[in-house]
């Protein structure tokens, strides 16, 4: 007799390109891996009618408590981190794919305390961050000093609060939109910007006020977004990566971040009260 997985119940919120990518595999595959779909949630429903089976529908968020998800990951916008980041936490673990809503530093906490109250796991998936493990271990050992990561992408891939971008053209190459740290960054680019944040989780001690970032539009980059990411540690200890991720124009995310996703709900199986790095 062979033992059967324990299986793990999955409500995904957002249903863009990432989320459909993720519901299409935990239908496919979700029984191989001990992972099952309870229900997706979008704000458009007639988005989901044509490929999720109407049982799987929720139509009002507020009661995803009645399906009994294990595992609710997020997947659409930091606004519902803020509005139900808390609530899920309270019923399940949580996949935060927005972590940029964690630079609000009083919502970061809310989170922490209902992961720990409830002893559900804050899960942060480190998407097109590249060495995020090495990062949290220097930061756990104290050896963390400095964080630097740039983001390049071409412009029709942002997604910015305000007009920064409005006026761009397909020959002007390359143009700094912003440089600082990650606080000050991730209400500019809330969408673009959730692999610095999940840099700045991993740098605790750093935190999102001491990571630094920078993104760039760059007219040049039609097949794919670069992420620089540079890391300083102790007695002069320095490392820089650079990572393409394949990216068709107009795309908020690469293609790689997309199984990066589906590797970090794959180890979603409890750890207590914490916050994760997956």
């Amino acid at each position: 007799m062979t033992d059967k997985l324990p299986v793990m119940r999955i409500g995904v919120v957002g249903y863009g390109h990432l989320g459909q990518y993720l519901v299409e595999r935990l239908q496919r595959e979700g029984a191989q891996v001990g992972l099952t779909l309870v229900f997706v949630w979008n704000r458009n429903t007639d988005k989901l009618r044509e490929s999720v089976a109407e049982e799987l529908i929720l139509h009002n968020l507020p009661d995803f408590t009645d399906r009994g998800a294990d595992v609710i990951v997020e997947v659409c916008h930091p606004k519902i981190v803020k509005d139900f980041g808390v609530q899920f936490l309270s019923k399940a673990h949580f996949l935060v794919g927005s972590p940029s809503a964690l630079s609000d530093p009083q919502l970061n906490q809310e989170l922490r305390q209902a992961a720990e109250h409830h002893g559900g796991t804050l899960y942060v998936p480190s998407g097109a961050l590249w060495g995020g493990q090495d990062i949290l271990r220097l930061n756990d050992s104290g050896s963390l000093k400095a964080l630097f990561i740039r983001m390049s992408k071409h412009p029709s891939c942002f997604r910015l609060t305000g007009d920064v971008l409005s006026d761009w053209t397909e020959d002007e190459g390359r143009r700094v939109l912003f440089s600082g740290s990650v606080a000050e960054l991730c209400p500019v680019a809330p969408n673009n910007v959730n692999t610095m944040a999940a840099a700045a989780i991993a740098a605790g001690t750093l935190g999102f006020v001491g990571v630094q970032g920078e993104i760039v539009s760059d007219t040049a980059l039609s097949d794919y977004h670069v992420v620089e990411v540079e890391v300083t540690g102790a007695n002069g200890f320095t490392v820089h990566t650079v990572r393409r991720n394949p990216a068709k124009l107009g795309a908020v995310t690469g293609s790689a971040t997309y199984n990066s996703f589906w590797s970090s709900l794959l180890v979603c199986k409890g750890h207590g009260g914490r916050v994760y790095l997956c």
